[in-house]
C-alpha cells in the first residue's frame, strides 16, 4: 500500500457558541491546509473530540471535509467508538463517501484482553471499508489498550488484508523502530508525537500525524528538510522551537485541549469555537495569557514568517 511521507493534521472540530458542530469552519480550514502543504488530515479523532460527538455528527463531518479531497490530500477518518456497530457503520460510510482511508482507536471502556481478539476486533472495522487502507490507532494513553505494537502487526497480517499500518501516538520508541522494521517494513507506521518528531525521524519515520501541525505545519518541514539535509544542530535548534509551542499547551488549571484550540485562532486567526463539556473552558484570563504567550513566541523564537498571518 502507498505509504504517505510529510505531515498529517489531526483538525479541530469547530462548534459554535452553543456547542453545535459548525459545519460553515470547515472550508476555511481546508484552505488553510492547502495554503501549509500538509499531505492530509486525520479527522473525527482525539483532536477532533471524536467520543464526545454523536454517530449523525461524525458523519456530517466527514461529508462536509470529503468536499476538499485531492489527490495529493488525503483524508483519513477516524471511525473508532466503543460500539462495534457504531465503527462499521462509520467506516462504510467513510467507504462510499470516498475517503482515502479510514482508522480506528482502541476502545476505552470495556478493552480486548489479549492480540486474537484485539485483531478480531480490527478485522470487523476494517473489513467494513475493504476497499480503503486502514490504521489502527494506537494511543495507549487515551485509550488503555497498550499490546506491544510488533505483536498485533503480527497477528493481524494474515487476518487484516486492507491494514495499511499504524497511526503511533505513543513513546515507546523501541517498539516504534521494530513496527517500522517488521516483515521489510511492510507497513506505513505513522509517527504520532508532535514534541520529538525528530526522534522519529532518527528511526525512520516518513509520515507523521499530529495536533499542532494544525497551525504549526511549516515550521516542522522546515524540521524535515534540515534533517534531510544532514544539518542536524538546524533540526535540533527547530525541533526546540517545536517544543516551546508544545510547552503552551502545559496551562496551569487548563484542559490542553482546550488550550490547543484556541493555539489555533492564535496562530492561524480561524476560530473553531470552544471545546464540547465535559471538557473545561479557559477564562478569558487564560485566553488573554495565551494571546500574549504565542504572540511573545513568535517573536521570540523568530518564526512569525514560518507560521500563517
Amino acid at each position: 500500500m502507498e505509504k504517505i511521507q510529510g505531515l498529517i493534521a489531526a483538525p479541530f472540530t469547530p462548534f459554535d457558541a452553543n456547542s453545535r458542530v459548525n459545519l460553515a469552519i470547515i472550508e476555511k480550514l481546508a484552505e488553510h491546509y492547502a495554503q501549509i502543504g500538509l499531505a492530509g488530515i486525520f479527522i473525527n479523532g482525539t483532536t477532533g473530540e471524536s467520543l464526545s460527538l454523536t454517530v449523525p455528527e461524525r458523519i456530517a463531518l466527514a461529508e462536509e471535509w470529503i468536499k476538499y479531497a485531492r489527490s495529493d490530500f488525503r483524508i483519513i477518518v477516524h471511525v473508532g467508538h466503543n460500539s462495534i456497530e457504531a465503527c462499521k457503520q462509520l467506516a462504510s460510510h467513510a467507504q462510499r463517501i470516498g475517503a482515502w482511508g479510514v482508522g480506528a482507536m482502541g476502545p476505552c471502556f470495556f478493552r480486548p484482553i489479549d492480540i486474537p481478539e484485539f485483531v478480531n476486533y480490527c478485522r470487523q472495522i476494517a473489513s467494513a471499508a475493504a476497499d480503503l487502507p486502514f490504521y489502527y490507532y494506537h494511543m495507549p494513553s487515551m485509550t488503555g489498550v497498550n499490546f506491544q505494537m510488533t505483536d498485533f502487526l503480527a497477528g493481524a497480517a494474515d487476518h487484516i488484508p486492507n491494514l495499511a499500518g499504524i497511526k503511533f501516538t505513543n513513546e515507546n520508541l523501541m517498539d516504534y523502530h521494530n513496527c517500522l522494521h517488521f516483515a521489510q517494513g511492510r507497513y506505513d507506521i505513522l509517527f504520532g508525537r508532535d514534541e520529538i518528531l525528530l526522534t522519529g525521524l532518527a528511526l525512520g519515520a516518513k509520515g507523521a500525524v499530529g495536533s499542532t501541525y494544525n497551525y504549526a505545519a511549516p515550521l516542522y518541514y522546515q524540521l524535515i528538510a534540515a534533517f534531510n539535509a544532514g544539518d542536524s544542530a538546524m533540526a535540533l535548534r527547530l525541533q526546540g522551537q517545536a517544543i516551546e509551542i508544545v510547552k503552551l499547551l502545559k496551562q496551569p488549571g487548563a484542559e490542553e485541549l482546550a488550550v490547543n484550540k484556541y493555539l489555533m485562532l492564535c496562530f492561524s486567526g480561524i476560530d473553531c469555537g470552544r471545546t464540547r463539556t465535559p471538557i473545561k473552558h479557559l477564562t478569558v484570563t487564560q485566553k488573554q495569557t495565551l494571546s500574549a504567550a504565542a504572540d511573545d513566541l513568535k517573536q521570540k523564537l523568530a518564526i512569525g514568517d514560518l507560521l500563517p498571518a
